[in-house]
């Protein structure tokens, strides 16, 4: 990522696998990717014509404690947020059937599914402690599901009197 008002380039990246990719008439192109691996760039060698740098490829730590409950939390949160965002557009919006099990895999989804939010992503994937990244979540989701809450209350208050 970089960010555009400091032109600064992020020390963290995800190697991603290119799933489908558009060539637009201007030259431009639109890919889907799916990410694979993340990495923590150690140094530059090389500017032009295009980036390259050695690298470290990074994991999460081992957990310290049973990630389990903190993930149930998440998934419960993020099927709230689903559920009052249908709600609230009157569409059909679901969420996919094969929703990662693991708390590892899970908090990754989620943060790869936090459209609009793009520091707040970068964030969350240089984060090395998966506890931490599904407490992040939860407080994402949390204040996600209580703003929509209230958008569906008045929705439905102004819609009665209608």
């Amino acid at each position: 990522m970089v960010d555009p008002n400091q032109g600064k380039i992020a020390s963290v990246g995800c190697c991603a696998e290119i799933i489908h990719y558009q060539r637009l008439p201007d030259d431009r192109m639109k890919m889907i990717t799916l990410g694979q691996q993340r990495f923590r760039v150690l140094e530059y060698v090389r500017e032009k014509p295009y980036r390259v740098g050695l690298v470290e490829w990074v994991q999460d730590e081992a957990p310290s404690k049973d990630l389990q409950p903190i993930a149930t939390d998440v998934e419960h949160l993020l099927r709230d947020v689903v559920r009052l965002s249908a709600k609230l557009t009157d569409q059909n919006i679901e969420l996919p059937e094969d929703l990662p099990d693991l708390p590892v895999e899970l908090s990754y989804w989620v943060a790869h599914n936090l459209h609009g939010v793009p520091h707040e992503q970068q964030s969350l994937l240089e984060m090395l402690d998966t506890a931490a990244r599904l407490e992040r979540e939860a407080e994402i989701l949390t204040t996600t599901r209580n703003h929509l809450a209230a958008r569906t209350v008045l929705k439905d208050t102004f819609n009665q009197k209608l």
